[in-house]
């Protein structure tokens, strides 16, 4: 009986990168599941409570690092890299500058990534399936327990820099990583060597002072954990630095001279919808749930709920410029059915009432 050739997995890595590439990817690379110094700096980071109320992070624990454990079998991780810049965007800078706008992170401003990216991993996964046959893996993109960033490094991608984001000497970091866990024991590439050098601009743009380190992030003062994962109330001493951002936060990227070298999205999914690069907090502020349900569908702001999207767009309407129009939009909502909503409008109320009185001062 003869016996199939084996499998030149050289030849299959260098074709699964031409697909990956076909497919919407600016980079892919290979990593071994050895990440022990990544879990140890994982474990000091979860017992120091910078997770907040994360607290899925503390359940995952070592799985987080371990993907073995995942996906039992794995011995190789496929990371994948995927642009999402949205070139037709309006200028961050800007509307960060404008207090009357409404800020949301750049990758929020169009489809859901998770979908996209998933998507094409799986179809990666597949194309190589029928090449070679059945083999073991899984897809992970972002809501697995995955130290992503670890393993992209570990994969040639990109170093973690000081603030604990990936950068690419090609492309900055402005991109998402997906992950095919494997049990194909590919060639691994060269882990990226970092290159952050003495530059520390990114620790003084943190608006809450949430990098309280380099490569230590406090995700309890981070405005994007603050406005994304936080299911509760927003701290009161932290509301005024958060300013105009109501989904996310890219001030740490905004500064780093690698993203000089950012690309573009590729893909036509991240494009800018609904205006959302550039829409007054008022506008935002008077949507329905049904609209707030119709205009983020499909957008990764959809899993934030109308309930914290209004707490939010409450703290930046407190932060904004003091207008008979943001004090109209505030007292239009004093009788929200949440309870959270109303404590933020009540706070952004005092607010403007506090800036116009200064205001009023000024010009004294």
């Amino acid at each position: 009986m003869t016996q199939a050739p084996p499998i030149d997995l050289h030849q299959v890595k260098r074709e699964l990168a031409a697909r990956a590439a076909a497919l919407g990817f600016a980079a892919i690379g290979v990593a071994s599941i050895e990440i022990p110094e990544d879990e140890r700096h994982l474990l000091r980071w979860l017992a120091a409570g910078f997770h907040g109320e994360m607290e899925y992070m503390e359940r995952h624990g070592v799985m987080r690092s371990r993907p073995q454990q995942l996906a039992p079998g794995t011995v190789r991780v496929v990371s994948a890299r995927m642009d999402y810049w949205p070139e037709d965007a309006r200028d961050a800078e800007e509307v960060l500058g404008d207090g009357t706008l409404g800020y949301l992170s750049r990758y929020a401003v169009g489809r859901d990534y998770h979908k996209i990216l998933r998507r094409a991993l799986a179809t990666l996964a597949q194309q190589l399936e029928k090449q070679i046959g059945p083999f073991g893996y899984r897809v992970c993109v972002d809501s697995a327990p995955v130290l992503e960033k670890a393993l992209a490094r570990e994969a040639g991608l990109g170093w973690i820099g000081k603030h604990t984001n990936l950068i690419a000497r090609d492309a900055g970091s402005y991109f998402f990583l997906g992950e095919i866990l494997t049990d194909l024991p590919l060639p691994v590439d060269e882990p990226a060597s970092a290159h952050c050098g003495t530059c520390q601009a990114c620790i003084p743009a943190c608006p809450t002072g949430a990098i309280v380190a380099p490569y230590q992030l406090d995700a309890r003062r981070c405005i994007s954990y603050l406005t994304i994962e936080h299911q509760s109330a927003i701290p009161v001493e932290l509301r005024p630095a958060i300013g105009n951002r109501v989904f996310g936060c890219d001030d740490c990227q905004l500064v780093c001279p690698w993203n000089k070298f950012a690309r573009a999205a590729a893909h036509p999914d991240f494009k800018v919808r609904h205006h959302l690069d550039s829409t007054s907090l008022t506008e935002l502020f008077r949507w329905t749930e049904d609209e707030f349900e119709e205009r983020t569908r499909g957008s990764p702001i959809h899993r934030l709920g109308y309930e914290r999207w209004s707490r939010n767009l409450a703290v930046a309407l407190g932060n904004a410029p003091a207008s008979p129009e943001v004090i109209r939009a505030l007292e239009d909502r004093r009788t929200d059915p949440s309870s959270m909503v109303c404590e933020h409008v009540e706070w952004a109320l005092a607010r403007q009432r506090s800036l116009k009185t200064s205001a009023s001062h000024r010009g004294a």
